[in-house]
């Protein structure tokens, strides 16, 4: 039985991982930001999978007191994460107005900062995971966007974040050689929320992104520091800037000091 914890996952592909998983008979952790919808994913999972190894955690992730107060949790509920899946993200928004675009928030500053409160937790796994869900759609950080001094456009802050959380991906490897750290497309336009919310389309069935998290989350297909792009079905070049270490080191500067 291994020890996961799934943000994101009260619809969506997050959602029909953890209930794949969770029917494995793993002990599984999901996460909303919706305490009605938190409740009822967690009904739904226990009596699909017939287990009572499911708990929920509730936070908005556009509030980073939020995240640490739910990682200050996580650390006290689960001593040990064998793998943590960052998979809770948002395109189009009409949540509450911050310096910092909410896109930026949720989808790069709050697994940044949600990770590196549970790092004793995953090391405390013989063998810690971490699958951080990037994107095909990435673009070079605006640093004035980041310290939340410039606005963006909605598909543009998300292509940034996308790249920013994929550059992080890449540092964590370095700096966490006992922890392995992939960075996945799960596929691009997928059967979900998110897509139907932001384009009324879709390309490709839910289950393609299930199958390639489940993949990097449960068997020896992930290898750490890379970038694995499910449009192409393997692993592949990121943006360049995720391999420009002068970059990489700007992007983690900003990142700490707008976290002070």
């Amino acid at each position: 039985m291994k020890h996961i914890l799934i943000t994101g996952s009260t619809d969506g592909i997050g959602k029909l991982l953890a209930l794949r998983l969770a029917k494995e008979g793993h002990y599984i952790a999901i996460h909303g930001r919706s305490e009605s919808k938190l409740t009822l994913t967690l009904k739904e999972i226990k009596e699909q999978a017939n287990t009572d190894n499911v708990i929920g955690f509730l936070a908005d992730f556009s509030d980073l007191n939020d995240v640490k107060k739910m990682a200050s949790e996580v650390i006290l509920k689960m001593p040990k994460i064998d793998v943590l899946v960052n998979n809770a993200g948002v395109l189009i928004s009409n949540g509450k107005s911050t310096t910092t675009d909410i896109r930026l928030l949720v989808n790069y500053f709050a697994p940044y900062v949600l990770t590196n409160g549970l790092l004793a937790n995953l090391k405390a796994s013989d063998a810690p995971r971490i699958v951080n869900l990037s994107s095909a759609a990435q673009s070079t950080v605006n640093i004035q966007a980041l310290e939340g001094k410039t606005s963006l456009g909605a598909n543009e802050a998300y292509a940034q974040s996308k790249l920013a959380l994929t550059m992080w991906s890449f540092y964590l490897a370095v700096q966490e050689p006992s922890i392995t750290v992939v960075a996945v497309n799960p596929g691009s336009l997928l059967n979900t929320k998110m897509a139907k919310e932001a384009y009324g389309q879709h390309w490709s069935p839910a289950d393609k992104g299930v199958d390639i998290l489940y993949d990097l989350s449960m068997t020896d297909l992930a290898k750490t520091g890379k970038y694995f792009d499910n449009d192409k079905g393997t692993y592949a070049s990121a943006h360049s800037d995720a391999y420009d270490t002068n970059k990489i080191e700007k992007l983690i500067e900003v990142t700490i000091s707008n976290l002070v």
